[in-house]
């Protein structure tokens, strides 16, 4: 063997154990790589949305075959735990006991909580009582189906269209139909009658 036959030879031999080496130590980069610390899992968030939509809702209630309330609106959202809001207008009629539509509620959206079974209609409230021929104005109404209340500790107003009166208040309290209702902390414009 020639001394250039033998500088091939050695050249080739660095080469292959340069691959070798170098195969090596990649190997043992990954291996290093792999068992490193695991990465945390992202922390998920339980779905708190709602579980159910449903367009065009009329839900009513009656007492012995009587109708005495409708709730009508565009949109419903129930949630897992059976609460459910109303996104969209929110319109309620009370009926008297010959059937007959005595009360009116129309609001820009509502919620009904179901641990406390009571419904709350928010934004814009008006209640037309066609009997006593009055408006009530207030942000919010909570209505219970159990005890058949109606109440608020928002500003109220009520205006009557037959004397012209104009009651202002803080916190309200009504049966459902509102044929008697209670102002809290009342302020106002009343018509009084003279003598005895």
């Amino acid at each position: 063997m020639n001394n250039v036959e033998y500088r091939e030879r050695s050249k080739r031999t660095v080469s292959i154990k340069m691959v070798y080496f170098t195969c090596f130590i990649l190997h043992c980069s990954i291996l290093l790589l792999a068992c490193g610390e695991p990465k945390q899992a992202k922390k998920v968030e339980p779905y708190s949305g709602p579980i159910e939509e449903i367009n065009d809702v009329k839900l009513l209630y009656s007492e012995a075959a009587l109708l005495k309330v409708r709730l009508t609106t565009a949109k419903q959202l129930r949630y897992i735990n059976d609460n459910r809001r109303y996104p969209e207008p929110v319109n309620i009629s009370f009926f008297g006991l010959t059937g007959e539509e005595v009360t009116t509620i129309r609001s820009d959206s509502g919620r009904y909580d179901k641990a406390k079974d009571i419904y709350v209609v928010m934004g814009h409230v008006v209640v037309i009582n066609k009997q006593k021929q009055e408006k009530l104005l207030t942000p919010e109404l909570t209505w219970n189906p159990v005890t058949k209340k109606v109440y608020t500790d928002k500003q109220v107003t009520i205006l009557s269209q037959l004397t012209g009166e104009k009651l202002y208040g803080l916190g309200l309290d009504a049966n459902q139909d509102f044929t008697k209702y209670a102002i809290r902390k009342v302020t106002g414009v009343f018509n009084v009658q003279t003598g005895i």
